[in-house]
């Protein structure tokens, strides 16, 4: 794999990882300071990981070829079942996690299930509704998780944990899963 087949992206972090994006491109994640010759190495190292990464990419792309669009009434009625149903689940685990939260917005986005502002706000995607309500409960556990830690430290995965064991299912879920309904977005 040469250079020209991954990007970079430089930050203040203190060691290099790799990632594959839905579109089975390469992204090299490196500390501002790391010389290109080891972000080189590291990526031959795991050229085997990154083969098997994008492949099943490649693969997740071409079964969604099939995937049938919502049309707008439906996505109409999503927006309506979220905004009656998130702001009762986000109360209710907000109260159990003994935390405060600013406004609640609902909206339909093709990359994230939910957001958490500094202010407080949360953010949720409409197509919640079209999963479990296991999954629906983890984000929304997720979100409410970074009033407390607003990272993805040990103790905000403790705090996670705490209000649900399982949570680790409900990541796999959408991860398995959660493409798929995005890609029912055409809009």
């Amino acid at each position: 794999m040469t250079e020209k087949d991954y990007n970079i992206i430089r930050s203040k972090r203190k060691s290099i990882s790799i990632e594959i994006d839905r579109l089975g491109q390469v992204i090299v994640r490196a500390p501002l300071r790391a010389p290109n010759y080891a972000i080189k190495d590291f990526v031959c190292q795991k050229q085997g990981w990154i083969n098997k990464h994008v492949e099943k990419a490649i693969d997740k792309r071409l079964n969604m070829i099939d995937v049938v669009p919502l049309t707008n009434d439906e996505l109409d009625s999503l927006f309506v079942q979220a905004k009656q149903d998130i702001p009762n689940r986000v109360s209710y685990y907000a109260d159990i996690m003994g935390v405060d939260y600013g406004r609640i917005t609902i909206r339909c986005q093709k990359t994230r299930w939910g957001s958490c502002s500094s202010k407080g706000n949360l953010n949720f995607n409409c197509l919640l509704m079209l999963a479990p309500n296991d999954v629906r409960d983890y984000v929304i556990i997720h979100e409410l998780a970074h009033r407390k830690y607003m990272n993805h430290s040990k103790n905000f995965w403790e705090e996670v944990e705490l209000i649900m064991p399982d949570y680790r299912d409900m990541r796999r879920w959408l991860k398995e899963h959660g493409d798929e309904l995005m890609q029912r977005v055409s809009r």
